[in-house]
């Protein structure tokens, strides 16, 4: 867990349960995302998140370059 993850608190989550599994959320399974604290069941899901959403990120900002005229 980060030093940013610990400072987050389970109270403050806008989910109750989590996104890929459907269990209840964990304290010590928070991140932050877009400014929200995003609660998981366990620690592998929140990284299974934090996984996807930089990959998500890369591919817009690709995208973004392209359509933009950008690439080299």
């Amino acid at each position: 867990m980060t030093r940013d993850q610990e400072a987050l608190n389970i109270e403050d989550a806008i989910n109750e349960t989590c996104p890929w599994s459907g269990k209840p959320i964990s304290a010590d399974s928070l991140t932050l995302y877009n400014g929200a604290v995003v609660g998981f069941c366990n620690p592998d899901c929140r990284d299974k998140f934090a996984k996807a959403v930089r990959s998500f990120e890369a591919d817009l900002q690709a995208r973004r370059v392209e359509r933009a005229g950008l690439e080299q």
